[in-house]
């Protein structure tokens, strides 16, 4: 009894839950003091009544107070949260326990009802529900930044409207793959996505920048910013993602660095172009005071041929820029072993090596190794290497070139013990006008675009071109990768290159008229044409041309194609009906040497196309040979 009566007044007095006894029909039989407060009744207000008097309309009106003694009776107990009313009307958040009471023999006693009032967590839980709310809707809102949730291994759980601007993937499309779908082939063959996220579990936050993908493929730049998500036991339930679509501002910072590079470049080529420019017109000045006869005169016939020659290399790189910045840089393949690239790159580089008094060392393989490319092409870029290290080692270094062949690949490599690449600049070598040093620091250098069209001439060639450097003052590694040839042949197949021969005397003289508006160029060319033993006359624009074909009957045209007035192109035209019974074998000599030029100077009527210089030896085989061989 004592048991009983300590545990009656522990249930009167409770304050913090509602506990009273329901009759089998739901009226209230016993209450007590939590019962009042939370409710607001005093027992003799309460106790008869229906229980009902406690819910809402809207929970009368679908019978629920009947439906819970319903269950409770059934099932022995019953579990609800919902909206219930005091005394004065107001309603408070309740969580409620109704409990069947059966005697011995089974038989409904009535229900014991606890009640408590959740209002204070339920408000706090709806607060956190509209904070998230205006969150997510935040979130999903922003168009300029993509937002979203990874799990823990890095599966897309969520997705805002801004990932889908950005990226093109509709959330169906993207939620449960995994985010690395958004990184280039190489960045997952470094495995880049999984070392974000491991550097972001590490430290908890990781930024980056660099290239992306869309769905369709299209690469962006962006910047990129993951942050470790912990619950309050400190477990990672995953990472937030929040990525920036940067493509037009580094397009724009691209440009400007662009602008800043070509000034220079400008700056460099002005240079380049003296250099050549003095000793020639020192050595004419010379040979126009020496008398005739003095040795002075081939000292300086030489000096300015070698300076000419710099001259037209700064022309040819000047053509390859056009052509790299237009995409119209175009290799014509053939079967070759690359020790004949190495051997030709290095007869090239030799200047630059016996300049600077370099040690170098030549590795090739004991078998031929077999590429599909262009021989000319390809020496070119082993040449760029090899002077690029030539130009970046102190005197007396050392540089090594070395071939082998290695699973499906022809590898060509160029070392030196020089200055080395730092780490913030070997990103950008490959970019044209790039040389690591300042105008004023690169003079004599060359125009800045050999690494460029190097890289360029390896992809047009199905292979790739890389940089490696431990640092400052620790020397440089290049490494050309080729395809190796689909066709394997025996080295005795291998292409043997043949020495030019050299300039046959012509099977007859003939009749050249030379036209060029430039009267020392046209002068000049006149004075080769005499010297090869044919007949040359010598004007300066269109007009006179088609006079002089009339009186001069010639039988080789060498035609300027830029002149003012008549134009070559037109000439050619016209040349072709004035002598349509005697054919008349048109030779274009221009400066213009683009693959469209010779199209158009083709169907203007032209045989061959020359680009000045002309190459003394060419012009002999021209002008020495029998019907109409063209050279375009």
């Amino acid at each position: 009894m004592v048991d009983l009566a300590i545990y009656k007044i522990l249930v009167e007095q409770v304050k913090d839950y509602a506990v009273f006894v329901l009759d089998p029909e739901g009226h209230v039989l016993t209450w007590n003091l939590g019962a009042q407060y939370i409710k607001g009744y005093a027992p003799d207000e309460i106790i008869g009544r229906h229980f009902s008097i406690f819910y809402t309309s809207e929970a009368l009106n679908r019978n629920w107070p009947a439906q819970e003694l319903k269950f409770a009776a059934i099932e022995g107990s019953f579990e609800d949260n919902g909206w219930r009313v005091r005394k004065d009307g107001s309603r408070f958040w309740a969580n409620v326990m109704i409990t069947a009471l059966r005697d011995e023999n089974g038989r409904l006693m009535g229900y014991s009802k606890i009640t408590r009032d959740l209002t204070e967590r339920k408000m706090q839980e709806e607060a956190l529900r509209q904070s998230e709310e205006r969150f997510r809707l935040l979130v999903d809102g922003v168009l300029d930044y993509a937002m979203f949730m990874l799990d823990p291994e890095g599966v897309v759980t969520s997705w805002n409207a801004g990932a889908r601007r950005i990226t093109d993937y509709t959330p169906d499309e993207i939620i449960g793959k995994h985010f690395s779908r958004f990184y280039l082939a190489e960045d997952i063959d470094a495995n880049k996505p999984w070392e974000e996220l491991a550097t972001a579990r590490r430290t908890g936050r990781v930024e980056t920048e660099g290239w992306r993908l869309k769905k369709d493929g299209e690469r962006f730049w962006a910047r990129v910013v993951v942050t470790a998500l912990h619950d309050a036991d400190g477990r990672l339930r995953g990472f937030a993602k929040v990525t920036q679509d940067l493509t037009e501002q580094r397009h724009i910072q691209d440009l400007e660095k662009a602008a800043g590079n070509v000034n220079e470049f400008i700056a460099v080529l002005a240079h380049e172009l003296r250099n050549p420019l003095a000793p020639i017109r020192a050595a004419v000045d010379v040979m126009a005071r020496a008398p005739v006869g003095d040795p002075a005169h081939k000292v300086m016939r030489e000096t300015i041929d070698r300076q000419s020659a710099q001259l037209v290399r700064i022309v040819d790189d000047m053509l390859d820029i056009s052509r790299i910045t237009c995409h119209s840089l175009h290799v014509e393949q053939a079967h070759l072993d690359i020790a004949e690239v190495v051997r030709g790159a290095v007869e090239t580089s030799t200047p630059a090596m016996d300049a600077g008094t370099h040690a170098l060392e030549i590795n090739l393989p004991a078998t031929p190794v077999f590429v599909d490319g262009n021989l000319q092409r390809l020496t070119q870029l082993v040449a760029n290497l090899l002077n690029n290290s030539a130009h970046y080692t102190p005197e007396g270094g050392k540089i090594t070139v070395k071939a082998w062949a290695e699973k499906d690949s022809a590898v060509i490599q160029v070392c030196d013990n020089g200055r080395g690449i730092d780490s913030q600049s070997i990103e950008y070598i490959f970019d044209m006008f790039v040389q690591g040093r300042s105008a004023l620091q690169r003079v004599g250098g060359g125009l800045g675009i050999g690494l460029a069209l190097a890289r360029r001439i390896a992809e047009l060639h199905g292979g790739s071109l890389k940089a490696h450097s431990e640092g400052e003052n620790k020397g440089s590694e290049f490494t050309l990768r080729l395809p190796l040839s689909a066709i394997q042949r025996h080295s005795e197949d291998k292409r043997v290159q043949v020495a030019p021969e050299l300039v046959a005397q012509p099977l007859m003289a003939r009749r050249v008229l030379v036209v060029d508006d430039n009267i020392d160029a046209a002068t000049t060319l006149g004075m080769i044409v005499r010297a090869l033993g044919h007949e040359p006359c010598v004007v300066h624009d269109g007009a006179q041309a088609l006079k002089a074909a009339i009186d001069f009957h010639p039988e080789i045209v060498l035609l300027d194609i830029g002149m003012p007035g008549l134009d070559g192109y037109e000439v050619a035209r016209r040349l072709r009906i004035v002598n349509k019974e005697n054919p008349v074998r048109i030779v274009g000599v221009t400066g213009w040497g683009s693959e469209i030029d010779r199209q158009r100077s083709h169907a203007a009527g032209f045989d061959v196309h020359l680009v000045k210089p002309v190459n003394v030896s060419q012009l002999a085989k021209i002008l020495g040979e029998r019907g109409d061989v063209t050279l375009h």
